[in-house]
């Protein structure tokens, strides 16, 4: 399959599977921690890895980032640029949105 331009669409790489055998007490540390970021504790070990390569200096250039999970990041509303409130009046008090 190509695209408009004659070349083929890139393939995202597929993430490698492994199966990691831990102590019970460090699985519920690990776990406990992972929640505690607002992660599964898969993401919470490549996180870590990740982490410990980049200290020693032996994470590859070729290591994509993590992709973000969750909710896009909101974008301001047209014409709200520069109000200095994109999230709304400082009391918390929302108005309905007028026709």
């Amino acid at each position: 399959m190509t695209d408009e331009s004659g070349r083929k669409p890139r393939q995202p790489r597929q993430r490698k599977q492994m199966l990691l055998r831990l102590d019970p007490a460090v699985h519920d540390a690990l776990a406990r921690w992972a929640d505690d970021e607002l992660r599964s504790a898969n993401a919470q070990i490549e996180f870590l890895l990740r982490k410990a390569l980049a200290d020693a200096g032996r994470l590859p250039g070729a290591a994509r980032p993590i992709p973000r999970r969750g909710r896009p990041p909101r974008r301001p509303a047209e014409g709200a640029e520069g109000s200095g409130h994109p999230e709304g009046p400082e009391d918390g008090s929302r108005t309905p949105n007028q026709p």
